[in-house]
């Protein structure tokens, strides 16, 4: 669904990625971990547009989308949501989920999404009046993922989904993703703790100053003393 061909990026004069590649099929969840400053959302963002890549290629179930501006890339099918979230603090939680359908015309209707959207984290509905500063930071989490599944995306792009929240949230943001992919979405997160990444993970990719170290299974990973002396940590 998703090919990253060695792309290189740079911002301004500083070489932040260097040739990454990675794949995501249908259906998959593929977590890219790394330590903070690696490179993950410098990935992710350069998959989204909003930055290009000076080398290489991205491409969405064949097609090329590295160039085209975040919108276009949003129309064909990746959804995106940010690490700091990126919700419309002066809007509701309803107006943000609705705006979403208008943002993406096309597809199932705008009823059916925002039932899909509520129905992977149903406790958005109790909170549907609420402003963004009444929230806590999970519940903005959880926002954020139910607002890019309404744009009926086949893929969405989960920038730190767990950073920052409390061990009691986790589970609940964590079995939400769960959802989407039994909906049938691909997703790629990123991750800087090896901890959160989801047990239903199909790949693992490591992301070490902007390189891909390492490539494979969840279970590989844990095996691979490269990858415990960069992101350390035991089960």
């Amino acid at each position: 669904m998703l090919s990253v061909r060695e792309i290189d990026v740079f911002i301004q004069a500083s070489h932040i990625l260097r040739a990454v590649s990675l794949e995501v099929g249908a259906r998959e969840v593929v977590c890219l971990v790394g330590r903070n400053g690696a490179g993950k959302s410098t990935t992710l963002r350069t998959i989204m547009g909003y930055l290009r890549p000076r080398a290489g290629r991205v491409e969405l179930r064949g097609q090329p989308i590295h160039g085209r501006r975040t919108h276009e890339i949003a129309a064909l099918g990746l959804g995106w949501a940010p690490e700091d979230s990126g919700i419309f603090t002066d809007l509701t939680v309803a107006e943000n989920i609705e705006i979403a359908t208008w943002t993406r015309r096309g597809g199932r209707p705008a009823a059916e999404r925002l039932e899909l959207a509520y129905g992977v984290f149903p406790v958005l509905r109790t909170y549907m009046a609420r402003k963004g500063p009444e929230m806590s930071g999970g519940e903005r989490k959880m926002l954020s993922i139910a607002r890019a599944l309404a744009l009926d995306p086949q893929m969405l792009l989960l920038d730190e989904p767990f950073e920052g929240l409390s061990p009691a949230i986790i589970p609940a943001v964590s079995d939400g993703i769960a959802q989407i992919t039994r909906l049938g979405h691909a997703v790629l997160l990123a991750e800087s703790n090896i901890h959160h990444v989801p047990e239903y993970t199909t790949r693992l990719y490591v992301i070490e100053r902007g390189e891909i170290v390492f490539a494979g299974t969840p279970d590989d990973a844990w095996r691979d003393t490269t990858v415990l002396r960069i992101i350390g940590g035991t089960r």
